[in-house]
């Protein structure tokens, strides 16, 4: 079986391609261009570097988030337009779930940490020692509440993710449990766990994960987790008593 990643929730563009239980061809690109830019030339390039057809594929893996919503929606845009002219399922795969898979055999906690701003976070909590066990699921939360619940478990951390340099200090300041940073290979999001995680779906070894699913092109929607910067901000120029003041002036 052939399953294609396509990774796009961060800076880091990055397609890969699984056959089985080989990572035949991985293209990552952590740099500021945007996806629109990079991830089909990126596919294209893998395709003929292999000599393989797009239709060969069996399946479109691709990360649903959370991340940028600009990023998330280049990739499932990409993911769907192959999806339907390809007739191929595609496979919606948690954004942070495929980061953790980065740790696979890691012992104690595994804790990726996207840069949500404000000092928020996209994290999860994972045990790896033997496949993959959600503790926690990908959620949108205060850095310092992180922390402080890491300490509750009493169990050593590695972090990975863009938003280790964000928090490094603040986690080394609040931090009494053990803990690790994840080296430079193993620590940002890739096209080839995405499709790794989005194989053991199709082929029904994922144990008792559960959080990737197959869905169908038109199905699928990104997992945003937060509405977009601009809708908040919106929002919170209607508050209750500017929409008071805007009514007592209408009338």
């Amino acid at each position: 079986m052939r399953i294609l990643g396509i990774e796009s929730s961060s800076l880091v563009a990055s397609v890969a391609l699984v056959t089985d239980d080989i990572l035949t061809a991985e293209y990552t690109v952590d740099f500021k261009k945007t996806h629109s830019q990079t991830l089909l030339p990126m596919l294209e390039e893998i395709m003929n570097m292999l000599g393989l057809e797009m239709d060969t594929v069996d399946a479109i893996a691709v990360a649903g988030g959370p991340g940028s919503f600009t990023g998330l929606r280049i990739g499932a845009a990409t993911a769907k337009g192959l999806g339907l002219a390809l007739d191929k399922p595609l496979i919606h795969v948690p954004t942070v779930d495929a980061m953790a898979w980065n740790m696979w055999g890691a012992a104690g906690l595994v804790c990726p940490i996207m840069d949500a701003k404000r000092r928020q976070v996209y994290t999860g909590l994972y045990r790896m020692e033997n496949g993959i066990q959600v503790i926690k699921k990908q959620c949108a939360m205060d850095a310092g509440e992180l922390a402080a619940e890491l300490n509750g478990m009493g169990l050593p951390v590695i972090f990975l993710g863009d938003g280790v340099p964000v928090y490094r200090e603040l986690f080394e300041e609040s931090l009494t449990v053990p803990f690790k940073f994840a080296p430079a290979q193993m620590n940002r999001q890739r096209g080839a766990c995405v499709a790794a995680l989005g194989m053991l779906v199709m082929t029904e070894t994922a144990g008792g994960y559960d959080g990737a699913y197959v869905v169908s092109s038109d199905e699928f929607t990104p997992d945003y987790l937060r509405k977009p910067q601009a809708e908040r901000e919106r929002e919170a120029r209607i508050s209750p008593q500017g929409a008071a003041a805007r009514l007592a002036g209408d009338r």
